[in-house]
């Protein structure tokens, strides 16, 4: 697992089109091009937000990244985690791996809580993932979302760094 180099944005573009284009993880509808996925993940970068990839042999097989829950001021302290795993990479540990990371190096900058907006409650692999690494559920927001023809949910979920990896600000 590394923080990752300009050049793995195609890898990671390819990853997010097809749960884009495939799956109900995303909400968009159109995978945005190698352009997008480079500015956005330079705002994050930028914002000392925690960008992760991870490779299986030598090639991308899954990334992650933490970025603002919300807008305002008040949020700065809480993040909002999104993973996303190459789909003939899943039920390897590439998940966990990341997401165990991910908030290692989230407690490291001192955020307080980190939030999981998992798109469609059948996501159950996510919403399991996400309960092996100390996620209690929050609730679920029903109907929110509509793509491929259906109504879908999610699911928000959160997790408390200790208390101790928790300095106040």
């Amino acid at each position: 697992m590394k923080r990752f180099p300009i050049s793995d944005i195609p890898a990671i573009t390819r990853i997010y089109g097809d749960a884009v284009r495939l799956g109900t993880a995303s909400f968009e509808i159109d995978p945005p091009d190698a352009a997008e996925m480079t500015a956005r993940m330079r705002v994050l970068v930028d914002g000392g937000f925690p960008y992760l990839v991870a490779e299986m042999d030598g090639a991308v097989r899954g990334y992650a990244y933490a970025g603002p829950y919300r807008a305002r001021p008040a949020y700065r302290f809480s993040v909002e985690d999104s993973i996303y795993i190459a789909a003939d990479a899943q039920r390897r540990g590439i998940g966990r791996a990341l997401l165990a990371r991910l908030l290692a190096e989230s407690a490291g900058r001192g955020y307080r809580q980190m939030i999981a907006v998992i798109g469609d409650s059948a996501n159950t692999s996510s919403i399991e993932l996400h309960r092996l690494a100390g996620f209690f559920p929050v609730g679920t927001l029903r109907d929110v979302g509509y793509k491929f023809d259906r109504w879908l949910d999610s699911v928000i979920m959160q997790y408390s760094f200790p208390a101790d990896a928790r300095p106040a600000p």
